[in-house]
């Protein structure tokens, strides 16, 4: 597979992922941790029908046991942290803060065997987050210092991702079907944190049923999927600018279910993020 190929089909995951806030709130009033195991039981499942329909099961005994652990710590921690952080701290600035791991992952990467930071990388990583901050920063309402710990937490939720997925980069030889097992491990970790912190609620629509369905074969599914396999094989320094883009779909999507307005503010913020990744790409085309 070629490391254009594999990009794109990392790409596919922002996609899905710009579906996620669409299909959240469709799925209310489905409290976040009991959405969290039901969806990536579903994602889980799905993964392990693929084993079975191409006779890769045995592919599972050939990852290390740490590779498990950091996999599921992603998954996991960072729905945690996630969810945690917007009870804490009001959902826009919280939200804005967790989106900067598309921007540590371009940073990081840099880190990476192999792999080198160029100005270009950093100047698009920059310009897209100026595009998702416009989205964002426009719900945001007044800095509130009650809510510093729910930020922190949000912090926290972006280093876990961006590490997340520049650590599965050195783990490029570890098969894609790991993942199956990130799935299951993190819709059971999150039945005693549900069963502890919530109250059980199922969907009272079909749309709401649809939209759990939806989220476990989709954003919290099968995006999980493609994205292992770009971070491993594709321009992981493109793929972490390209993210800026879901934000403006998933507001696209808001808006073509009327549930947001088109504003000039999304029309600027589709520039910036467009002109960031080009700027990435440029860069990533040089090497």
């Amino acid at each position: 597979m070629t490391k254009s190929r594999a990009t794109f089909i990392g790409f596919i995951a922002v996609l899905l992922w710009a579906l996620l806030a669409l299909m959240t709130v469709g799925s209310a009033p489905v409290p976040p941790f009991q959405l969290n195991a039901v969806t990536f039981a579903i994602g889980g499942a799905i993964g392990v029908v693929w084993l079975v329909f191409t006779g890769t099961t045995a592919q599972l005994r050939s990852v290390p046991l740490r590779v498990y652990i950091i996999g599921t710590a992603g998954l996991f921690g960072y729905h945690f942290l996630y969810f945690s952080a917007l009870r804490m701290a009001p959902a826009a600035e919280a939200g804005l803060i967790a989106y900067l791991w598309p921007l540590l992952i371009v940073l990081f990467s840099g880190l990476l065997p192999g792999e080198s930071l160029k100005p270009g990388h950093v100047i698009g990583g920059l310009v897209g987050f100026a595009g998702a901050a416009l989205i964002v920063g426009s719900r945001a309402g007044g800095f509130d210092a009650a809510a510093l710990p729910g930020y922190g937490l949000a912090f926290l939720c972006a280093l876990t991702w961006a590490g997340y997925s520049v650590i599965s980069r050195s783990f490029g030889a570890v098969p894609t079907a790991s993942v199956v097992v990130f799935c299951l491990a993190t819709a059971a970790l999150s039945v005693p944190a549900h069963l502890a912190l919530e109250t059980t609620v199922w969907p009272t629509t079909s749309i709401g049923w649809l939209s759990v369905i939806g989220l476990g074969v989709g954003p919290v599914g099968i995006a999980f999927f493609v994205w292992d396999l770009g971070v491993k094989k594709g321009d992981i320094q493109l793929l972490g600018v390209a993210s800026y883009a879901a934000p403006v779909l998933s507001t696209l999507a808001l808006i073509v279910a009327g549930i947001a307005s088109l504003t000039w503010t999304l029309l600027l913020s589709a520039a910036l993020i467009t002109g960031g990744a080009l700027l990435a790409a440029r860069a990533s085309m040089r090497d």
